[in-house]
């Protein structure tokens, strides 16, 4: 017994079609759970169908693809078993500050996965010899950079290494002569005889080898204020590393997912780097990024001024209207819960209540309005920059709640900046700016904020979550 090659290839349509409603879905906050919905039963189809398949085989019509039988079933069911045991786990337990390091984790399992399917398939036979053996060097080079290149983006972000850009001396050349190397090497991997399986090995060794460290150097290349381009860029690198698994195992619900993954990560990072007024290949070939050092020239812009809860609930009681834009700050002091319940009792005063989101705000693309829907922040009020920075000079009070390099002035004020020309919140735009921090410091990026020092800002220092419910006392 087996099953109809049209069975798993409509079954895999199908699948695919729920993907596509899945991404779509996924593009609005009101639609967001439906996606999921569309996402979580096409995998679910996408699974039973290929197990099933691989159990019993395929049924070709002039051939049979045989399965693996029983004792297959089982092995395949123990590592399911074992992988969702410890993706429930790491689910249950990581925070949401934790999820940008969790995301780039996973990632490096897509690409090891595309670099073990690569090597498994260069020993198997195809009707397509040269064809095939083209798709197994690229799969493994997009695999490999993908592994290691998620791998130091998971340390980064978790604050295991240092955020600062690595700079190698001629670190441009190296990744090109890299690149032109792997290419050389592709057409002697296809040209040489499949005979001489120790030359093939040595080569595939290589490319793996110098994709493994160009991975790695790609992403210790890029600085902190770059890493929520680096994530969507991985997100992207996986998906072409799923699309390359695909090809070689004659998958074809993987190409399209992996296509799929693929293309829309490489658009939000497109987008992004626009938010940021950077391009694309300047992110990869080295952004900025400090670990608390100042970055650029400093400059003595004055004293701050300080207010307290009390204060700030005094100016809020006196508002009508009032944005917030949150930060990663935000989401370390897991403040969204008393920022939520701060916005319903201030909407309940008939104060106008809106927030403000950086398209880079955080360290994950999205970060911020998943942490305000988690915690039940209607939809209708969390605006973009684009949305809400003309409404700024209209609005009475701002409040910054651990944000920093996303409403730093500098960036449209200091052409020597090294934010200059990156689109930011005009926060100081407002009649009054409160700023949440726990320091002077600097935020991600390494660039001073002269925001902190303007005759409209006052600091509320300490814990976000606890200043705000403070206010929320005092109101």
């Amino acid at each position: 017994m087996s099953l109809s090659i049209t069975l798993v290839q409509g079954a895999y349509i199908v699948a695919g079609l729920l993907f596509i409603l899945a991404l779509s879905g996924l593009s609005k906050h009101e639609t967001a759970r439906a996606g999921n919905r569309y996402g979580v039963v096409g995998m679910a189809i996408a699974l039973i169908v290929t197990v099933v398949a691989a159990t019993i085989g395929i049924d070709g019509g002039t051939a049979e693809t045989e399965g693996s039988g029983v004792s297959g079933l089982l092995l395949i069911l123990l590592a399911m078993g074992v992988g969702g045991a410890i993706g429930i786990w790491r689910a249950r337990e990581v925070e949401m500050t934790g999820m940008p390091e969790l995301i780039a984790l996973l990632h490096s399992f897509v690409g090891l996965a595309a670099v073990l399917v690569g090597w498994n398939s260069s020993y198997e036979d195809s009707a397509y010899p040269k064809i095939h053996d083209g798709e197994v060097a690229v799969g493994v080079f997009i695999g490999a950079v993908t592994f290691t290149g998620s791998i130091v983006a998971f340390l980064k972000l978790s604050a295991r290494i240092k955020s600062a850009p690595m700079m190698l001396p001629m670190r441009h050349l190296l990744n090109l002569g890299i690149i032109v190397g792997f290419v050389v090497l592709t057409v002697a991997y296809i040209l040489i005889p499949h005979d001489q399986t120790f030359v093939r090995a040595l080569i595939l060794g290589i490319i793996t080898l110098g994709a493994l460290f160009l991975g790695w150097h790609l992403v210790a290349s890029i600085g902190g204020g770059d890493m929520p381009v680096v994530v969507s860029m991985l997100n992207s690198y996986s998906g072409w590393a799923a699309a390359a698994a695909g090809f070689l195992l004659g998958n074809d619900l993987l190409i399209i997912t992996g296509a799929l993954v693929g293309s829309s990560g490489a658009y939000l990072s497109y987008i992004m780097c626009k938010a940021m007024n950077r391009s694309f290949i300047s992110v990869i070939a080295g952004g900025f990024g400090s670990d608390g050092g100042v970055v650029g020239e400093e400059r003595d812009y004055g004293e701050h001024r300080e207010i307290q809860a009390e204060g700030a609930a005094e100016l809020l009681k006196n508002a009508s209207s009032v944005v917030i834009t949150p930060g990663y700050g935000m989401a370390t002091a897991q403040a969204q819960y008393a920022v939520a319940d701060l916005t319903s009792k201030l909407r309940a005063k008939g104060v106008d209540v809106r927030f403000g989101i950086h398209p880079v705000a955080g360290r994950l693309p999205g970060h911020m309005n998943v942490l305000l829907a988690e915690a039940k922040v209607p939809y209708d009020i969390v605006l973009e920059m684009d949305e809400i920075n003309d409404d700024l000079p209209g609005t009475d009070v701002v409040l910054v709640i651990g944000a920093n390099d996303t409403v730093n002035p500098a960036a449209a004020e200091d052409p020597t900046s090294p934010i200059a020309g990156m689109p930011v919140l005009e926060v100081w735009e407002a009649s009054d700016v409160i700023i949440f921090k726990r320091s002077m410091a600097t935020g991600y990026a390494g660039v001073q904020n002269p925001l902190f020092f303007r005759e409209n800002s006052q600091m509320l220092f300490g814990d976000a979550k606890v200043q705000v419910e403070g206010i929320i006392h005092h109101l």
